[in-house]
């Protein structure tokens, strides 16, 4: 896909003043020149031109808030006057993979006095003697060179950082849920006594259901003998009756 077509796709209805990030890796530059990157990008901060088959700079526009720029696997020779005056902002630059090979290339660079991290992997300069040195002595505004600093400490990684961001939400997240873990535990704690409050009234009125048991049990007893009592006094009043009866035949 040609460039000027895949800029105009990334706007995606926006217009180029809104555009803040642009990447328009592996599409093809026509001849070597940037194509449908105009002056109207003026809020882009950050830039991506991977291996689209730049050969050339000086189609540049003004980028006047880009901090970040990747141009790696291009076909880069020089020409990089342009970026200090285009994009003067700059902060970090990848030229990896390109055709530079000379130190004095990179003099156009000592413009950018905002830029902190530069990265040259893969392009011949780097097997130069000394290269490292040079570079740092050249650039003294740079920080890091390849990934590392001139004392061969590695540069910060914004995504190590966001990491560490989400383990502390994790751990937070973990306290939180011990918490909740705790309130859950004395709602449980609460709630079996309740449950035994209600087991012991349950007890209590069982026995009292046994009472009643008892006491009915009782008064059955109770009436059972009086009907006992009763028929045996009904007997013996028939059994007198009999006897008086004999006595007035005779």
């Amino acid at each position: 896909m040609e460039m000027k077509k895949r800029i105009s796709l990334e706007l995606r209805n926006r217009t180029p003043a809104e555009v803040a990030e642009l990447v328009v890796d592996n599409c093809r530059s026509s001849d070597g020149e940037i194509e449908g990157l105009t002056d109207e990008f003026k809020e882009l901060e950050f830039l991506s031109m991977v291996n689209v088959g730049l050969t050339s700079l000086a189609k540049l526009p003004t980028l006047p808030k880009l901090r970040k720029l990747e141009l790696s696997d291009n076909n880069i020779l020089g020409s990089l006057e342009t970026l200090a005056e285009k994009c003067a902002n700059l902060t970090y630059l990848n030229l990896s993979g390109n055709k530079i090979k000379e130190l004095s290339t990179l003099e156009a660079l000592q413009n950018l006095k905002n830029l902190k991290s530069l990265d040259l992997f893969n392009c011949e300069i780097t097997t130069l003697e000394d290269y490292r040195e040079s570079i740092f002595e050249l650039l003294p505004q740079v920080t890091y060179l390849d990934g590392f600093d001139a004392e061969d400490n590695e540069a910060p990684d914004s995504e190590a950082d966001d990491d560490d961001d989400d383990e502390d939400g994790e751990e937070g997240a973990g306290q939180l849920g011990d918490y909740e873990e705790e309130e859950e535990d004395e709602e449980g704690s609460e709630g079996g006594e309740v449950g035994l409050s209600y087991l012991m009234k349950e007890d209590i009125q069982d026995e009292e259901d046994d009472g009643d048991y008892v006491e009915e049990e009782e008064e059955e007893e109770g009436e059972e003998e009086e009907a006992d009592v009763r028929g045996e006094k009904r007997k013996r009043d028939a059994e007198d009756e009999g006897e008086d009866d004999d006595e007035d035949d005779d």
